[in-house]
Protein backbone atom coordinates (compact mmCIF):
# COMPACT_ATOMS: atom_id res chain seq x y z
CA UNK A 1 0.00 0.00 0.00
CA UNK A 2 1.58 3.26 -0.83
CA UNK A 3 -0.31 6.62 -0.07
CA UNK A 4 1.83 10.15 0.80
CA UNK A 5 1.27 11.94 3.68
CA UNK A 6 0.00 15.37 3.88
CA UNK A 7 2.50 18.04 4.03
CA UNK A 8 0.09 19.47 6.52
CA UNK A 9 0.60 16.75 9.23
CA UNK A 10 4.11 15.82 8.73
CA UNK A 11 7.79 17.04 7.75
CA UNK A 12 10.43 14.81 7.13
CA UNK A 13 13.89 16.38 7.78
CA UNK A 14 17.29 15.03 7.83
CA UNK A 15 21.30 15.60 7.07
CA UNK A 16 24.21 14.23 6.41
CA UNK A 17 26.41 17.86 6.67
CA UNK A 18 29.49 18.02 8.95
CA UNK A 19 29.10 20.28 11.93
CA UNK A 20 25.78 21.90 13.00
CA UNK A 21 22.61 22.15 10.96
CA UNK A 22 19.08 23.32 12.22
CA UNK A 23 16.58 21.49 10.65
CA UNK A 24 13.67 22.76 12.57
CA UNK A 25 13.17 25.90 14.53
CA UNK A 26 10.35 27.31 16.81
CA UNK A 27 10.30 29.02 20.42
CA UNK A 28 10.87 28.18 23.84
CA UNK A 29 11.73 23.93 23.04
CA UNK A 30 12.22 21.24 25.35
CA UNK A 31 14.22 18.58 24.65
CA UNK A 32 13.07 15.31 26.10
CA UNK A 33 14.03 10.99 26.05
CA UNK A 34 11.24 8.83 25.36
CA UNK A 35 12.16 5.27 26.34
CA UNK A 36 9.94 2.08 26.22
CA UNK A 37 6.81 1.64 28.38
CA UNK A 38 4.10 -1.10 28.25
CA UNK A 39 1.30 1.13 27.57
CA UNK A 40 3.09 2.40 24.04
CA UNK A 41 2.47 -1.24 22.63
CA UNK A 42 -0.01 -1.29 19.99
CA UNK A 43 -2.21 -3.36 21.97
CA UNK A 44 -2.65 -0.76 24.44
CA UNK A 45 -2.54 2.58 22.92
CA UNK A 46 -6.27 3.80 23.25
CA UNK A 47 -5.90 7.47 22.28
CA UNK A 48 -4.67 10.34 19.88
CA UNK A 49 -2.89 13.74 21.15
CA UNK A 50 -2.00 16.86 19.37
CA UNK A 51 -0.23 19.86 20.74
CA UNK A 52 -2.66 22.94 19.96
CA UNK A 53 0.56 25.29 20.46
CA UNK A 54 3.67 23.66 18.98
CA UNK A 55 5.41 21.51 16.44
CA UNK A 56 6.79 18.02 17.73
CA UNK A 57 10.28 16.65 16.58
CA UNK A 58 10.55 13.28 17.31
CA UNK A 59 14.09 11.46 16.47
CA UNK A 60 14.53 7.41 16.69
CA UNK A 61 18.06 6.78 18.13
CA UNK A 62 17.64 3.21 18.80
CA UNK A 63 15.24 0.59 18.46
CA UNK A 64 11.63 0.81 16.22
CA UNK A 65 9.08 3.36 16.73
CA UNK A 66 5.88 3.68 14.25
CA UNK A 67 4.61 7.21 14.19
CA UNK A 68 0.64 7.48 13.55
CA UNK A 69 -0.84 10.38 12.50
CA UNK A 70 -4.47 11.12 12.49
CA UNK A 71 -6.02 13.39 9.49
CA UNK A 72 -8.91 15.63 10.92
CA UNK A 73 -9.43 18.18 12.74
CA UNK A 74 -12.70 17.38 15.53
CA UNK A 75 -12.55 13.51 14.83
CA UNK A 76 -10.28 11.72 12.45
CA UNK A 77 -10.66 10.58 9.46
CA UNK A 78 -8.12 8.95 8.06
CA UNK A 79 -4.58 7.00 9.89
CA UNK A 80 -1.52 6.99 8.41
CA UNK A 81 1.92 5.52 9.53
CA UNK A 82 5.87 6.14 9.29
CA UNK A 83 8.42 4.15 10.62
CA UNK A 84 10.85 6.30 11.84
CA UNK A 85 14.05 5.64 10.45
CA UNK A 86 17.40 6.25 12.96
CA UNK A 87 18.40 10.30 13.00
CA UNK A 88 16.19 11.08 10.37
CA UNK A 89 14.18 14.60 12.24
CA UNK A 90 10.22 13.69 12.06
CA UNK A 91 8.64 17.17 12.75
CA UNK A 92 4.98 16.72 13.35
CA UNK A 93 2.59 19.79 13.09
CA UNK A 94 1.12 21.77 15.10
CA UNK A 95 -2.81 20.39 15.61
CA UNK A 96 -1.77 16.93 13.94
CA UNK A 97 -3.29 14.15 15.42
CA UNK A 98 -0.90 11.63 16.45
CA UNK A 99 0.39 8.75 18.62
CA UNK A 100 3.45 6.23 19.27
CA UNK A 101 4.01 2.67 19.20
CA UNK A 102 8.05 1.51 20.01
CA UNK A 103 10.12 -1.42 20.58
CA UNK A 104 11.06 -2.71 23.74
CA UNK A 105 14.66 -1.25 22.72
CA UNK A 106 13.46 1.96 21.19
CA UNK A 107 14.66 5.30 22.40
CA UNK A 108 13.68 8.42 21.26
CA UNK A 109 14.42 12.02 21.00
CA UNK A 110 11.60 15.03 21.64
CA UNK A 111 11.56 18.10 20.97
CA UNK A 112 8.24 20.31 22.27
CA UNK A 113 7.39 23.77 23.23
CA UNK A 114 8.58 24.02 27.23
CA UNK A 115 5.11 25.08 27.64
CA UNK A 116 3.34 21.79 25.83
CA UNK A 117 0.80 20.24 28.28
CA UNK A 118 -2.34 18.77 29.01
CA UNK A 119 -3.74 22.19 28.78
CA UNK A 120 -3.02 23.02 25.52
CA UNK A 121 -2.77 19.32 24.38
CA UNK A 122 -6.36 17.81 23.53
CA UNK A 123 -6.68 13.58 23.50
CA UNK A 124 -9.10 11.57 21.42
CA UNK A 125 -10.04 8.49 22.00
CA UNK A 126 -9.25 5.73 19.09
CA UNK A 127 -12.17 4.16 17.49
CA UNK A 128 -12.22 -0.05 17.82
CA UNK A 129 -11.46 0.76 13.45
CA UNK A 130 -8.73 3.11 14.48
CA UNK A 131 -7.14 0.66 16.89
CA UNK A 132 -7.84 -2.32 14.07
CA UNK A 133 -5.91 -0.29 11.91
CA UNK A 134 -3.11 0.59 13.93
CA UNK A 135 -2.82 -3.31 14.54
CA UNK A 136 -2.50 -4.37 10.92
CA UNK A 137 -0.07 -1.15 9.85
CA UNK A 138 2.16 -2.48 13.25
CA UNK A 139 1.93 -6.13 11.64
CA UNK A 140 2.74 -5.12 8.48
CA UNK A 141 5.50 -2.61 9.02
CA UNK A 142 7.15 -4.90 11.53
CA UNK A 143 6.29 -7.86 9.64
CA UNK A 144 5.08 -9.54 12.48
CA UNK A 145 2.34 -12.28 12.36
Amino acid sequence: MTYQIPATLLEIHESHLTGFKPLVDSDYWRVALLNFEPALTPQRLSEFQRHNESDEVFVLLSGRCILFLGDGEDSIQQVFAQDLEPFKLYNVRRRAWHAHTLSEDAKLLIVENRNTSRANSPRIKMTPEQHAEILHLTRQMWKVP
